[in-house]
């Protein structure tokens, strides 16, 4: 699974009670697949600033980005 760089101006008013967490990017980590088409980033969760994972992401992204995970407790592997 692959997340897509989304920004939304006020996603607060659709994001109540569903699964769906908003993830800032802190770091570019590197690409990934087999032809470099995903990027790898570190990913810090607004609701909880403490906790960071790392996820594949399709498409441009940069750090600051806010990320909308639909599945928040999946990691990627860590590029070796």
């Amino acid at each position: 699974y692959l997340d897509r760089a989304v920004n939304h101006a006020a996603p607060e008013i659709w994001i109540m009670d569903t699964g769906i967490k908003l993830a800032k990017v802190t770091k570019i980590l590197g690409r990934t697949g087999s032809q470099g088409g995903c990027i790898q980033v570190r990913v810090e969760f607004l609701d909880d600033t403490n906790r960071s994972i790392i996820r594949n992401v399709k498409g441009p992204v940069r750090e600051g980005d806010i990320l909308t995970l639909l599945e928040s407790e999946r990691e990627a592997r860590r590029l070796r």
